[in-house]
């Protein structure tokens, strides 16, 4: 299939509509999702008190296609997406789109605008956006009746032009999550909350925020739109711990990477922030589907800069190597563990 004429090299990390996208509906008459299908109207209409729009009832999923090195256009692990989703939509009371429906409209969009996907070598990919909402007019605090679930796709470009270079973040004293809250699912109004500390780091220089945990402070959750790795003293890749940490998929992965392709050790534990501010760890990285890794050199605490060994010049080793490694794995030049690579076409 020819490409798009886009100038793929340049793309930015932005929204272009395509040519077609996935919806499905869910009624509380039928108690059923429908068929679902493939259409050019990019267009939402819904009520003014649309479930979504008075209660934020809606969550959300983002993964890539791309091109491999033998030019096959494949996805990464979309099931382990399937199956967040679904627990996401449980925690909001809302009917969980079913796994096997979800892969299979991830192909549906994916193939049908295969001439969207990047060439490989560009380092853009065809970036997806599964989302659920609640679309019934709901006045009263309730869930909606009625759901509509939908799946866009956008090429965007690399998220690192010109490499990865280490960012500066600052420690905030906002809170991302409560225990027992909704910390650990991928709902919209999870995001919504971290707009306002997001835009004040950025005033003071600072290119994310490191949330510590709610109820004692003490302990390192994640970022606003990612999860945080360190690499210990002794080549320990560890990984916090927490009940209101977003379950990445990609830290999920490179934590598989790491134990079964580097050798390393993992720990998966609470990570107390008094270690990062003792010296303990000499890399630090966030991760998640559009970066894989962004490495951080530098975090300031209240005034008090902490720089990890690895620095501000470059990406530290380990975290070089697990970045690699992952990239490797999804552009078909190191061979993928069983089940990660859905291929498309």
């Amino acid at each position: 299939m020819d490409k798009k004429n886009l100038d793929w090299q340049n793309l930015s990390f932005s929204y272009m509509k395509i040519d077609y996208r996935y919806v499905a509906n869910y009624t509380a008459a039928s108690g059923a999702w429908d068929e679902g299908a493939l259409t050019s109207d990019d267009k939402i209409v819904m009520s003014e008190d649309a479930g979504v729009l008075q209660y934020s009832q809606s969550v959300f999923e983002g993964l890539k296609a791309y091109t491999t090195k033998d030019g096959h256009v494949v996805c990464f692990r979309p099931d382990l997406n399937a199956q967040r989703m679904y627990d996401s939509a449980q925690r909001l009371e809302m009917p969980p789109f079913p796994t096997d429906r979800f892969v299979d409209a991830i192909h549906q969009v994916v193939e049908a605008n295969a001439a969207w996907v990047p060439p490989y070598g560009t380092g853009a990919t065809l970036y997806l956006r599964p989302y659920m909402f609640g679309i019934s007019p709901v006045i009263g605090v309730k869930p909606a009746d009625d759901y509509q679930f939908r799946i866009f796709g956008t090429p965007v470009g690399p998220y690192f032009k010109g490499g990865a270079k280490p960012i500066y973040v600052r420690v905030t004293d906002y809170d991302r999550a409560a225990p027992h809250g909704t910390g650990n699912i991928k709902a919209g109004l999870n995001y919504a909350m971290s707009l306002k500390p997001i835009m004040e780091a950025h005033a003071q220089g600072f290119a994310e925020n490191i949330y510590l945990d709610a109820a004692t402070r003490t302990k390192v959750e994640e970022t606003g739109g990612a999860n945080i790795l360190f690499v210990s003293q002794d080549d320990t890749l560890v990984v916090p711990k927490s009940d209101s940490i977003l379950p990445s998929i990609t830290r999920r992965s490179l934590v598989y990477v790491a134990e079964h392709y580097l050798g390393m050790k993992v720990d998966e534990r609470p990570v107390y922030w008094q270690e990062v501010k003792d010296g303990n760890f000499k890399e630090c990285g966030l991760c998640g589907t559009a970066a894989v890794i962004s490495p951080i050199g530098k975090v300031n605490d209240h005034g008090t800069d902490i720089e990890f060994a690895s620095g501000m010049e470059k990406m530290g080793p380990w975290m070089t190597k697990l970045r690699e490694t992952l990239l490797g794995i999804q552009e078909g030049e190191i061979e993928a563990p069983e089940g990660w690579i859905h291929r498309v076409c």
